[in-house]
């Protein structure tokens, strides 16, 4: 599986960015997908994820802001992402994860600057 993110950028408080995650390859295969996001000199956190049917979970900081969402007929995972915070300031991470055999994919990574 591979998987290429896209849609990052700068963006003032309190506005909006869509991420994209293309996943090609095995898609068949997977069983959920995420987005994690990296902050300099923090670890990386999970922000949302979403389940083969479709069931959706969120991370409490970003409940009612961020959406995941995904287009299977375009393979493609989303964050759409509304009413941004400084604290969003990080690298963000889609992943797709395969449990068998168990298998997590990561994509490269797209930077996300919210400026106040």
């Amino acid at each position: 599986v591979q998987l290429v993110e896209s849609g990052g950028g700068l963006v003032q408080a309190g506005g909006s960015l869509r991420l994209s995650c293309a996943a090609s390859g095995s898609t068949f295969s997977i069983n959920a997908m995420a987005w994690y996001r990296q902050a300099p000199g923090k670890q990386r956190e999970l922000v949302a994820t979403i389940l083969r049917d479709g069931s959706t979970n969120y991370a409490d900081a970003v409940k009612g802001r961020l959406t995941i969402s995904r287009d299977n007929t375009k393979n493609t995972l989303y964050l759409q992402m509304s009413s941004l915070k400084p604290e969003d300031t990080a690298v963000y991470y889609c992943s797709a994860t395969i449990v068998v055999p168990f298998k997590i994919y990561w994509g490269q990574g797209t930077q996300v600057t919210v400026s106040s």
